[in-house]
Order: C-alpha cells, then structure tokens, then sequence
C-alpha cells in the first residue's frame, strides 16, 4: 500500500547533528516486521499561518496572521497505522531495535521507554485496523510512541508543531484547503462528513496534496505538539512551538471522518478536551486512551538536523 521509494544512505555527521548528503523521501522501516512509513522531505521555508476573517469557516482562534519560518523536516507520507502502532502497545520488537551507528543521535534503553496500556475496549470501535489509522490515544501516547520509535531506530522522532503542519498542510498554499479556496472537490482529498459513511478509511487511499501527503485533509484529526490557545499565534511568531504546561487542551488539526468540510481547512484548529474520556470507568483516567475520541490520531516527523538530547527531552515530556 506504501509508494516504496529508496532508502536514504550516506551523511555527514557534524557536532552533534546528523545531516543527510540527500534531501531526499525515505523509507522508514520498523525492525523485526515487514512494516515501512514513507518519510517525505519538506524543505523549510517561511508561511503565513492562519487564516484571513474573510475566509468561509474563519474561526478567531485562527488569528492573528502571522509569519511563521520552518526548518526542513521529513514528514510521514500518511497516519499512524495501527500496523505500526500495535508494536508499541505490544512491546513485541523491543528487542530488534538496530544497531546504533552514532551513540551521540538517540540513545535510550528501550526498556526504560513507558509502554501504553492495553484498552479495555477495541479501540478501532470495530473500523478495522490492517493499514488503517490508529485512534483514540492521548497526546503523551503519541509522543511516547515517538521516543519509542527513537530508541528503537536511533533516528530522533516526535510529532509535528502546530506550525510544521499548517505548512505541510497547506503545501505552498494560501487557499481554505490545499488544492483549492473550494470545498467542491474535497472528496478526491479527503474522508470527511460528507463521504465517509460514518468511519474512517485505510490511509493513503485519496489524492495527496502537492507536496505528497495523504489525509492531511480529513480521515482522522491529528495530534501535534502544542498547547492548545485561541491566541497562540501572538507567541509563534517569535518561538518555535508553543510548549504544553497543562494536560488541555492540546491542539489538534486536520479534521476527521466526522467533520464538516470547513473544519477540514489548512487552518482549522481544535483543542482536546476532559470528555474524550468520559466513558472511561478507570480511576484514575486512563493516561494513554481517549474512549471518546474516536476521530484522532497522529502522523510522525524527523528534523533534518537532530536537536541535542536536551532538545530531545523536551520534545518527549508532556503533561
């Protein structure tokens, strides 16, 4: 189902920084199975996050405009599947992890990484799971996942900020959605209200965008770095993302297969919310599930320079 492409080899390690000789996609391959991601290169450059108020579906929280600069990054081409994201409920490849070429990159005992709960619930709510994406974690499980993926490949992964994937969104775009100020025409690009007969679908399977990323519209809403605020761009514009201090609301983006086409907009944000919980009997709550969040999920990046471990550390803690 993955477009395979080629294996980036060679670079030139600088410092404490690993720079690849080729900006190029590559395929991220989990050790131990027959799983791969595409990792698609975005080349950095700087955008104007937000929307205009004359935009339809403009929400005040996508205000004010302002010009944000991005340093490239490789972006997985689609969602999280449930493929890869079972191996770290599961904890079954651990002991697969490669070889580490440079021990100044990423290096953690894999075992010391902390490990999703197994739900108490089927958690694809009975959508199905071979290549579709998965659902229903919380922040700090995605952001657990991506340690987990560090460690087992020695390669720096995390999630996107909320400005990295406005920009990978909107792939040089300044329109509503990604090909278009249009809503006409979103269902070649996305999974949404409108055609999703109430479920999500296998990832990958509509238009990408220009830049080669599937579902950035719709399918499933995406989790990203930052704490959730109305005026959150007032920061952005002079910091690099906006470090989550509280456990919500964190920002969500994208939309999902039970949206609306406005809130599918390269713009529109959402924020988490204490009810995505609400069914969950545990007490206390559940640190890595969300039983009433059926409609997000999350898509990984890897910065073209990998921070120091410090940087890494920060990354990987949240509330």
């Amino acid at each position: 189902m993955y477009r395979l492409k080629f294996l980036v080899t060679g670079f030139l390690f600088l410092g404490f920084q690993l720079v690849f000789a080729q900006k190029k996609t590559y395929q991220l391959e989990l050790p131990g199975t027959t799983q791969a991601l595409e990792m698609v290169f975005i080349e950095g450059g700087s955008f104007q996050i937000g929307s205009p108020s004359s935009e339809k579906g403009h929400q005040r929280d996508e205000s004010p405009q302002s010009n944000i600069e991005v340093a490239s990054f490789w972006m997985a081409s689609t969602e999280t599947t449930w493929n890869l994201y079972q191996h770290f409920v599961d904890r079954d490849i651990d002991g697969r992890s490669l070889q580490k070429k440079d021990q100044a990159l990423v290096d953690l005992d894999i075992d010391a990484i902390s490990g999703a709960t197994t739900p108490y619930v089927d958690m694809s709510f009975g959508m199905g799971t071979d290549d579709y994406p998965a659902i229903g974690m919380t922040q700090k499980a995605a952001v657990q996942f991506c340690k987990w993926l560090s460690a087992l490949t020695g390669n720096f992964y995390r999630l996107p900020t909320e400005a990295e994937w406005e920009y990978a969104c909107r792939a040089g775009s300044q329109t509503a959605y990604s090909h278009s100020d249009d809503a006409s025409g979103l269902e070649l690009y996305a999974w949404f209200e409108e055609n999703s007969d109430g479920k999500y679908h296998k990832v990958g399977q509509k238009k990408p965008n220009a830049w080669g990323l599937y579902d950035m519209h719709g399918n499933i809403a995406e989790w990203t770095l930052d704490q959730y605020e109305i005026e959150a761009y007032k920061k952005l514009a002079k910091v690099k993302w906006n470090k989550p201090l509280k456990t919500y609301p964190k920002a969500v983006r994208g939309g999902s297969w039970i949206d609306s086409a406005e809130k599918l907009r390269s713009a529109a944000r959402r924020g988490s919310d204490p009810q995505w919980k609400m069914r969950d009997p545990q007490i206390p709550k559940s640190e890595w599930w969300h039983t009433d969040a059926p409609f997000v999920g999350f898509r990984i990046v890897r910065p073209y320079q990998t921070p120091s471990k410090k940087e890494q550390e920060l990354y990987w803690t949240t509330k």
